[in-house]
């Protein structure tokens, strides 16, 4: 696995939008976050561009991203928002130059896409809040992601959960959002999971989405061998007039009991105030424990 430098002060860092538009106002807000941690920012040419739904036509985000992957100067890239459109350009991309001059891809929600393609190139990358949305974060979720981004060795600790299983994990860490690792099956960005801790989070699904896409997992082999399960935050669901019967956790829940893997839930990762950056493909350690689960994310 490839890894990119962390960062320093001083260094240049790149914002493009490769999905939904973005809103002017918050974005400015975060630019101006990483610009306080030191960082000096180049903003893409089309991030404040619109078209119907997406910040700039196919081609001009696809140009916005490949110039920041490019530059050399540039030590990592920090997608501005999700929603869709990622996967409209992730094949027109070359992705050749970050093999002799990785950085950071930052992210989630439908940036889960670069991930997981990055994951199967064998790049490390951040699954990390963005900066459209820093504004509505805990302090602590931005320290964090400042420290992870920097390259102190992370580890965090949470409650237990009444569905955790007991046991601990290592293995390289991948996943990210549910709906976009089930719109990747078939594709080249498509992962193995076997001995990785996979984590998942999504919202705004209604909850029988859910099950069927766990079901899809479940089919693709995606479950089965796994070293570890984190489940993150499944914010917003919806439920029809006629109850599915359970919620999101127990419908995860039902999908992976038959396992003896060890599994999480309730992490601070997802569409929430607190949402925790994880460095995706790297080595990770998790410990579920009747006193709490412990994630240890390693720099190596």
């Amino acid at each position: 696995m490839i890894i990119p430098q962390f960062l320093k002060s001083g260094d240049k860092v790149g914002i493009v939008a490769t999905a939904k538009k973005v809103h002017k106002t918050h974005t400015l807000e975060g630019i101006e976050v990483l610009k306080g941690w030191g960082l000096e920012v180049k903003v893409g040419e089309y991030v404040f561009a619109s078209h119907h739904q997406f910040a700039g036509t196919d081609e001009e985000r696809k140009e916005d991203l490949q110039r920041m992957i490019d530059n050399p100067e540039i030590k990592a890239i920090f997608m501005v928002r999700g929603g869709y459109g990622s996967t409209r350009i992730i094949d027109a991309m070359d992705f050749r130059p970050l093999f002799t001059n990785p950085k950071w891809i930052c992210g989630f929600s439908d940036v889960t896409a670069f991930h997981l393609h990055l994951f199967n190139l064998g790049i490390a990358s951040i699954h990390s809040p963005m900066p459209s949305f820093f504004y509505a974060l805990k302090p602590t979720s931005l320290q964090w992601l400042h420290d992870l981004v920097f390259g102190k060795e992370m580890s965090h600790t949470i409650e237990s959960h009444s569905l955790n299983r007991y046991g601990v994990a290592t293995g390289k860490i991948t996943g990210g959002n549910l709906s976009i690792i089930c719109h990747t099956i078939g594709t080249t960005s498509h992962i193995d999971t076997e001995d990785q801790i996979l984590f998942l989070e999504d919202v705004g699904e209604n909850l029988y989405h859910l099950d069927r896409m766990m079901v899809q997992l479940k089919r693709a082999g995606l479950l089965e061998n796994l070293a570890g399960l984190i489940i993150g935050q499944f914010s917003e669901m919806k439920d029809n007039e006629d109850s599915f019967g359970a919620d999101a956790n127990e419908i995860i829940h039902s999908h992976v009991e038959e396992f003896d893997y060890p599994l999480a839930f309730n992490y601070p990762i997802g569409h929430a105030k607190e949402n925790y950056a994880i460095t995706v493909g790297m080595k990770a350690k998790l410990s579920v424990e009747r006193a709490g689960c412990k994630l240890e994310l390693y720099k190596k």
